[in-house]
């Protein structure tokens, strides 16, 4: 099938090379011809080393390479997905499948990516969000990795299921996109949370608490956007929360360990040297959660460090003395 993959960072590259494996025909689009340029020349792309880019993968900066393939995948920074979108509808055939596999909440609207999609698309065109535990390092090197692929649209869920499925890459289906959406963009919050706790020296147990009771306040919230609590026990949820806040590969949690560490918030995001999507997923998530009345402590404590400047051991202890709580909330009510 000939499809088109918008978005040459590591997770475009690694998702293009998936399709590519699965014998489809594949163009992977940069924003910049430079980055195109690149690419070509040497084959390889330098957030993915040494994972070689074949001959048979076109490289491209030009936008119009969309038409006429029934699946496009938006692999852009949340940031840019709306603008990309924009760009794209004039351009798709009709009934073309659009995937989303960015990871974030539009910061203007507190949109999900699949909805900010939606808009500028309009009827007509099926959207999938694919999500799930999955570093672009490891998908391009092979390692067997498991996704869902979400939509309202089981038949678009079920073909991009078909599309990416093989033996290193599984792909389950789920029509609770918005679950999927929202586990995956906040999730990174925490991961940023858990790499602060490394970089102030705390262990494993600190970590394992920050885990689970972030999953608790992210199920929250997702519950109250209309996600099913069961989509935050699977893949999108809890598997995306464990590779996000243990493995190094994590822009996230790398960030977090240097503010951990004392490096000012600005100077971290700078060091990381890509879009960290956590740092605004926190403020989309305190906005949401104050929004809808519920409660998050810690995306609350989070941002106070990233954007207040607080000081993380003090936002941790101000955490560990909260007020006395059951476990689950609304257990004996």
């Amino acid at each position: 099938m000939k499809t088109a993959v918008l978005g040459s960072g590591g997770w475009g590259t690694a998702l293009a090379l998936v399709l590519l494996e699965n014998g489809s025909d594949v163009t992977l689009w940069s924003y910049f011809e430079e980055e195109s340029k690149v690419l070509r020349e040497q084959r390889e792309n330098p957030m993915l080393k040494g994972v070689p880019l074949p001959e048979d993968l076109r490289l491209t900066s030009d936008i119009s390479c969309v038409k006429g393939c029934p699946v496009v995948v938006l692999a852009t920074p949340s940031f840019a997905v709306r603008s990309t979108a924009k760009r794209l509808a004039p351009l798709l055939d009709s009934g073309a499948v659009v995937v989303s596999v960015s990871k974030g909440i539009e910061k203007e609207t507190s949109k999900t990516l699949t909805d900010v999609i939606e808009d500028e698309l309009g009827p007509g065109h099926p959207v999938v969000a694919l999500c799930g535990p999955s570093h672009a390092e490891e998908v391009g090197r092979k390692v067997p990795t498991v996704v869902v692929s979400a939509s309202k649209d089981q038949k678009a869920a079920e073909l991009v299921q078909d599309l990416f499925m093989n033996r290193r890459f599984r792909v389950y289906t789920s029509p609770d996109i918005v679950g999927v959406e929202l586990g995956a963009a906040l999730k990174n919050i925490i991961a940023l949370c858990a790499g602060c706790c490394d970089g102030m020296g705390f262990g494993d147990n600190t970590k394992a608490a920050l885990m689970t009771r972030g999953l608790s306040e992210i199920a929250r919230l997702g519950m109250a956007m209309g996600g099913k609590k069961e989509t935050f026990a699977g893949l999108t949820g809890v598997g995306d929360l464990i590779v996000t806040c243990t493995s190094m590969h994590s822009r996230n949690r790398r960030c977090g360990i240097l503010i951990g560490q004392g490096v000012p918030v600005e100077e971290a995001l700078k060091q990381i040297g890509a879009v960290v999507e956590g740092y605004y997923a926190t403020a989309t998530g305190k906005e949401l959660a104050e929004k809808l009345g519920v409660e998050m402590p810690i995306t609350e404590a989070a941002y106070s460090v990233l954007y207040e400047g607080k000081d993380p051991k003090v936002v941790l202890d101000e955490l560990m003395t909260r007020e006395k709580k059951h476990e689950i909330e609304d257990s004996w009510v």
